[in-house]
C-alpha cells in the first residue's frame, strides 16, 4: 500500500506546519498587531531567522525569455507541468506531482481504486490562503490548482534562469517546500505576484505563507525584493 504523505515523516517541519493548518484548533495567541496566527503558523523568531539568511536584492530582474508551456516551439524551461521524472522528494515514485501534493494536504482523501493511491478522486481541502474548507471532487478538479509558493515566472527572474534544467524541474515539482493546493480563484489572483504585490487574502495565514515563501527562498538561493523584504519583516512582527 502506498504510504501516506500526509505524515511519517517525509515532509519535516513544513508537514508538521501544515497539518497543524488542516486541523485549524483556534489556539494561538493574537500577535502584535492583534490578527490571530492561524494554527501551525511558524514563529516571530522562525521567520525572522528565515529573514537573516535570505538575499535581498533592489528589485526584481527582467532576463527574459521565460516560457512555461510545453507545446510547438515553446521553451518549456521549467519541464512539463506536474512530472514525476526528477530526483528530489517524491520523484519517480509513481504518481505525478499533482496528486502528491492533493493526497498530502486534502483531509479524508480517496483515491481510485487500482491506482495504489495515487489519483485522488475526493476529499476536503483547507485552503491555506483563505481559510475556507473546500469539498475537492475529481469531476471538477479545475476548482482547486497547485500554486508555487515562490513562483515560476518571478525565479526565472531572480536567478533560476541561469540554472542547469535538473534543478528548475526539481524546483518546480518540489513537494516539500514550494508547492500549496489552493482554490483557483486564489490561485489565479495571486499569479506570478510576490509578498510585495500579493499576500492570502486571509490576514491569518500571512505568518505561515511568509515563512513558506522564505523556506523556497533560503532552500534555491533565490533572493527576495527590498520590497518584499519590508512586507515580510512587516509580517513576522505579528507572528506568535
Amino acid at each position: 500500500m502506498r504510504e501516506n504523505r500526509a505524515g511519517r515523516g517525509r515532509f519535516g517541519w513544513w508537514a508538521v506546519v501544515l497539518a497543524a493548518v488542516l486541523v485549524m484548533a483556534g489556539c494561538g495567541e493574537l500577535g502584535i498587531g492583534g490578527v490571530r496566527p492561524a494554527p501551525g503558523s511558524p514563529t516571530r523568531a522562525q521567520v525572522q531567522g528565515l529573514l537573516e539568511q535570505v538575499r535581498v536584492v533592489a528589485e526584481r530582474g527582467r532576463p527574459g525569455g521565460y516560457e512555461r508551456g510545453c507545446g510547438k516551439d515553446e521553451g518549456c524551461v521549467f519541464g512539463s507541468a506536474w512530472n514525476d521524472d526528477y530526483d528530489g522528494p517524491q520523484g519517480h515514485d509513481g504518481c505525478d506531482t499533482r496528486n502528491d501534493v492533493l493526497a498530502a494536504q486534502l483531509a479524508q482523501a480517496r483515491f481510485r481504486a487500482g491506482t495504489r493511491e495515487c489519483v485522488v478522486v475526493s476529499g476536503v481541502l483547507l485552503d491555506p490562503y483563505t481559510g475556507d474548507r473546500v469539498e475537492f471532487r475529481k469531476e471538477n478538479a479545475r476548482e482547486i490548482q497547485i500554486d508555487h509558493v515562490y513562483p515560476l515566472a518571478a525565479a526565472w527572474d531572480m536567478g533560476a534562469s541561469g540554472w542547469p534544467m535538473d534543478e528548475r524541474v526539481r524546483f518546480a515539482n518540489d513537494t516539500v517546500r514550494n508547492l500549496l493546493a489552493t482554490t483557483a480563484s486564489a490561485n489565479q489572483a495571486k499569479g506570478d505576484d510576490t509578498p510585495a504585490d500579493w499576500l492570502p487574502p486571509r490576514a491569518e495565514n500571512h505568518c505561515f505563507y511568509a515563512g513558506k515563501y522564505l523556506t523556497v527562498a533560503v532552500a534555491y538561493d533565490l533572493p527576495v525584493t527590498a520590497a518584499d523584504n519590508a512586507v515580510l519583516h512587516d509580517i513576522a512582527r505579528d507572528c506568535p
